[in-house]
C-alpha cells in the first residue's frame, strides 16, 4: 500500500511538469509496467521459448549461411575428419598442401550453403515443441532450451538435415575433392585404405555449429533486456531477472 501511495506521489510530481502528450506515453508505460506484473501463464512461457529459439536459430542460421560463416570462425569451423587425419598429414607430406586445403575451403562452403537450408527445418522443429518443460527451461541454466531442443529434436532433425548437407557437398564439388583425395591416399603403398563418412561427419558438425549460434542467442536474451525484441520476450524472460 506504502509503495502505492510514493508511486501516486512520484507521478502527479512528474505530470506537472508534462505535456499532454508526454502524461499519455508515461500513463502508457506505467500501465505496461503493471500488466507485466500479472502472473506468466504456462502457454506464455511455451511461446516465449519458441520465440527465443526462433530468433536464436534465424540469427544463427543468417550468421553462418554467409561467406566464411563456417570457414573463418574458429569456433565452428569444419576441419579434415580426424578419423582421417593420417590421410591429410600424409598428403601434406607429399606435397598437397593445397589440395587438401581446398578440400576443407569447399567442406565449410557445403556447410554454409546447407545452413541457409536448415533454418526451416529447425523452425519447424521448434514450433512443434510441447510447453511441458517450459517452466523447468526458464528457470534452467543459460542454454537450458537449446539444450532441450538438442536433446529432443537432434535425431529427427539430423534425418532431415543429411540429404541437405549432401547436396550442398555436391553443390561446391566438396565430395569431389574428398574423394580424389582419398583415392590419392589408398594408392600409396603400405598404406591402411580409409574411406569415412564425409556426409555423417559433415552433418554432425554443422549442426554443432548451428546448435551452437542458437546457444549464443539464448544467452544474450537471458542476460540483455536488448536483446528481447517483442514484448512477451520482455515478460517472459523479464520475470528471472525480478
Amino acid at each position: 500500500m506504502m509503495k502505492a501511495i510514493i508511486s501516486i506521489s512520484v507521478l502527479s510530481i512528474l505530470l506537472l511538469a508534462c505535456t499532454t502528450a508526454q502524461i499519455n506515453q508515461t500513463l502508457h508505460e506505467v500501465n505496461k509496467a503493471m500488466a507485466t506484473d500479472k502472473p506468466l501463464t504456462t502457454a506464455e512461457v511455451g511461446e516465449g521459448l519458441k520465440e527465443a529459439l526462433v530468433n536464436g536459430i534465424s540469427k544463427g542460421s543468417d550468421r553462418v549461411s554467409q561467406l566464411d560463416g563456417y570457414f573463418k570462425n574458429p569456433e565452428i569451423k569444419i576441419p579434415f575428419p580426424p578419423e582421417a587425419k593420417k590421410v591429410e598429414d600424409k598428403l601434406r607430406q607429399i606435397g598437397m598442401d593445397k589440395q587438401v586445403d581446398e578440400f576443407i575451403m569447399t567442406l565449410n562452403r557445403g556447410a554454409e550453403n546447407a545452413a541457409k537450408e536448415a533454418k526451416p527445418i529447425f523452425i519447424s522443429a521448434i514450433k512443434q515443441m510441447t510447453i511441458e518443460d517450459a517452466w523447468s527451461i526458464l528457470k534452467g541454466n543459460d542454454n537450458a532450451a537449446t539444450n532441450y531442443l538438442q536433446r529432443t529434436t537432434s535425431a529427427a532433425l539430423k534425418e532431415k538435415f543429411k540429404p541437405v548437407i549432401q547436396t550442398s557437398l555436391d553443390k561446391v564439388n566438396a565430395t569431389k575433392y574428398y574423394s580424389d583425395l582419398v583415392n590419392t591416399y589408398n594408392k600409396i603403398p603400405f598404406v591402411e585404405k580409409v574411406n569415412p563418412d564425409l556426409n555423417e561427419y559433415a552433418t554432425n558438425l554443422a549442426m554443432r555449429g548451428l546448435f551452437l549460434q542458437i546457444e549464443k542467442e539464448e544467452k544474450n536474451i537471458r542476460k540483455d533486456p536488448l536483446a528481447r525484441t517483442s514484448d512477451l520476450l520482455k515478460r517472459v524472460f523479464g520475470t528471472q531477472q525480478k
